[in-house]
Parts: C-alpha cells; sequence; structure tokens
C-alpha cells in the first residue's frame, strides 16, 4: 500500500507517493511516465515524510538550496538506482550530459564504454524527480533535451536555478 498527497508549485501541480515512511513518488501532474512506479494498492494520506517533502519544495522554489533530503526508496533496477546515484550528485544550477552520467558509470563498473541512450531512459524513468534532480541532465551540447515534466518545465527549473545560484554568490 503506498498513500499520495499533492503540492501545488509555480510551475504546476505535484503528485507525491509514500510507502508511510519514505518518499517514493514525486511526478508534475500528467507528466510522461506519470505514477508509473505507482502500486496498485493507494490512498491519499497525511504524513510527516509529505510535510517533509513539502518543506524541501518550499525551500526549492523558494530559491533556496535544501540542506536535507526527505528520506526516499528508489525503487528501480540497479542501473536505473546508478543513474538516480550520480544525479543526487549534480549540484545545484549546473548541468551534466547523458554521455557524462554514461562515462561515470561505466568507468565505476569497469567498462569501456556506456549508452548514453540507455542513461536517457533511465533519465526518463526517474520516479522522483526535482529531488533526485532529472532537469539538470542534458544533451553533450547543452541543449534541453527529453525531460518527462515538459522542456518549458525543465528550462523553467534551469532558469530559476542559475538565477538564484548567482545571487546567493553575492
Amino acid at each position: 500500500m503506498e498513500y499520495l498527497g499533492h503540492y501545488s508549485s509555480p510551475v504546476g501541480g505535484i503528485t507525491v507517493a509514500s510507502d508511510g515512511c519514505r518518499l517514493t513518488g514525486l511526478w508534475f501532474d500528467g507528466q510522461k511516465y506519470f505514477c508509473d512506479t505507482l502500486d496498485a494498492e493507494h490512498a491519499a494520506a497525511d504524513l510527516p515524510v509529505f510535510a517533509e517533502t513539502y518543506r524541501w519544495l518550499d525551500v526549492y522554489f523558494g530559491g533556496g538550496v535544501p540542506d536535507f533530503t526527505p528520506p526516499l526508496r528508489i525503487k528501480a533496477t540497479t542501473f536505473r538506482l546508478d543513474v538516480c546515484r550520480v544525479m543526487l550528485k549534480i549540484p545545484f544550477g549546473q548541468t551534466i550530459s547523458y554521455m557524462q552520467i554514461a562515462q561515470e558509470i561505466a568507468r565505476e563498473r569497469g567498462l569501456g564504454c556506456m549508452s548514453a541512450q540507455a542513461v536517457g531512459g533511465a533519465v526518463a524513468h526517474n520516479a522522483i524527480s526535482l529531488i533526485v534532480p532529472c532537469h539538470r541532465v542534458v544533451a553533450s551540447d547543452g541543449r534541453l533535451t527529453g525531460y518527462a515534466g515538459g522542456v518549458d518545465r525543465k528550462k523553467w527549473l534551469l532558469d530559476m536555478e542559475r538565477e538564484n545560484s548567482r545571487r546567493q554568490q553575492y
């Protein structure tokens, strides 16, 4: 059984999911792969993990860099977990390419190379958007490509982060 909550953000509604203790999902309403990891049995609830997630989102959308992470349970294959682990290290206001993620995982696994397209598929299926910052992954040439929440939203998020990063430097 999983539980659902809802948050209103400046770029649209967000549905959150939990196993009762940890965050298992965070999707923009209507995005591609919306709730695709959600258990068949689920109900609305008001949980402490949701309060912590909403606090994280308030800090984030307020232009700050959250200094905490709600407890997470990422339901994914080993490969997708590896991709999520790399995404979790991308700093606020910065980006990394699909190819750079592929190279890092290949290096860690002792492989000569890895498919950036495979990384793209894993990034697209990230079930905990924003906190696992898939919006910070871009094409090798810096283009904004493939975001399950929509490229316009990805641009808005990155622009907001870059602007707030500049302000924090002064």
